[in-house]
């Protein structure tokens, strides 16, 4: 009925335990590595991205470290700053290049239907970030008090003697 009239809903995929969730990431062509000193808790790594998912108590897989591409050995959080979107790890930040994004978004699509998650549509068109830090909203967080100036209310007092004179 929805369909007929335009609206979509978001695509639900059947929820998978633990072991089956792992077995669908090798056969699908992830690299699943045991977490070094952990119990339960693998890394997923193909396209030079990587996640992380964990047993819960209840046999299922629950995400331990979400996807990310691979900056160096570290996986980076992808950054939007409104401009341009930036892979940050804790070492650095790189631009994220189409090649890039295309990696991460494809990476992020199987993982979660190997997860079993559903496919939402603002994710399917595109990579979407876990951060936007755009500089015109720069510590709008904060209290009002303590927030800086936006360049429109700055003062120059120059610039004020020189248009008067």
């Amino acid at each position: 009925m929805c369909e007929s009239n335009g609206c979509f809903m978001a695509k639900q995929r059947s929820s998978r335990g633990f072991e089956e969730a792992i077995a669908w990431f090798r056969e699908h062509g992830f690299e699943v590595l045991d977490a070094p000193g952990t119990v339960g808790r693998v890394f997923l790594k193909k396209l030079n991205c990587s996640a992380a998912v964990e047993r819960t108590s209840g046999d299922a897989a629950r995400i331990f470290a979400y996807p990310g591409y691979l900056v160096g050995t570290e996986n980076s959080k992808l950054v939007n700053r409104g401009y341009q979107q930036f892979l940050k790890t804790t070492k650095t930040e790189v631009p994220a290049t189409a090649d890039k994004l295309t990696a991460l978004h494809q990476f992020v699509q199987e993982f979660q239907e190997g997860l079993g998650l559903p496919s939402l549509y603002n994710e399917s068109l595109g990579t979407t970030s876990e951060d936007y830090l755009y500089d015109r909203v720069t510590g709008r967080d904060l209290p009002e008090s303590t927030r800086p100036k936006p360049a429109w209310e700055h003062s120059d007092k120059t610039a004020d003697k020189k248009r008067r004179a």
